[in-house]
């Protein structure tokens, strides 16, 4: 394969790889709005308590409009889930491992794209090794995207089912639409590597550059 492909996949493995991290540390997978009756003197309306549910973390907002001001009462994050406080030891044992399985998928994901990121730049190094390890940067990208869509599967699947209390009604956020740029990016990634690097075994100077290798007859 020619340099430029491999330069070309560093750059979009990279933008893979960002996608993927803000993903996996952001807390707004699916968000939740509700409707909030506050026991307070203060007139208040529209108050609503808005929950972000991270992989690793869940945070809470009361906020409020009222005509006169705009505003907001407290923000509080913590990990989730827990053990006792989202009762994964009784009736949502289920929900906690799917979601943490998700954050180790995610983990997962990260590991493999920052890996075919190295095993590119060791690619670069000679014309050798650029025309043999095209195969190991498409699976490295292929287990990239494909920890992505576990996660992306277990948090959708969690969020159609209703594992958890109040998640049938919450929706998607950045979290989840970043991450699902990110898996199918990195599908159309691999399957550039996969065609370009096939094209150069073949001969075709697009992909192998000048120095295509073509069989000597007789």
């Amino acid at each position: 394969m020619r340099k430029i492909s491999y330069v070309l996949t560093f750059i979009a493995v990279t933008i893979s790889l960002v996608f993927t991290i803000l993903a996996a540390r952001r807390t707004d997978w699916q968000v939740l709005p509700q409707p909030l009756v506050l026991k307070t003197p203060l007139i208040v309306d529209n108050a609503q308590l808005t929950t972000w549910f991270g992989l690793h973390s869940q945070c809470q907002r009361i906020s409020y409009d009222s005509p006169n001001s705009h505003g907001e009462l407290s923000t509080k994050c913590r990990r989730f889930p827990t053990r006792v406080q989202d009762a994964c030891e009784k009736e949502n044992g289920g929900f906690c491992t799917a979601w943490t399985s998700a954050g180790y998928a995610m983990e997962l994901s990260i590991g493999f794209a920052a890996i075919s990121l190295f095993t590119i730049l060791i690619g670069l190094s000679t014309g050798s090794r650029r025309r043999r390890i095209w195969k190991a940067v498409a699976g490295l990208i292929s287990l990239h995207a494909t920890f992505g869509i576990i996660a992306f599967g277990i948090v959708t699947d969690v969020n159609r089912t209703g594992a958890y209390p109040g998640l049938e009604y919450a929706k998607p956020g950045f979290a989840y639409a970043s991450n699902t740029f990110s898996w199918i990016f990195s599908v159309l990634i691999a399957a550039a590597v996969v065609t370009t690097g096939i094209s150069a075994e073949r001969g075709h100077q697009w992909a192998a550059g000048n120095r295509a290798y073509r069989r000597i007859d007789g």
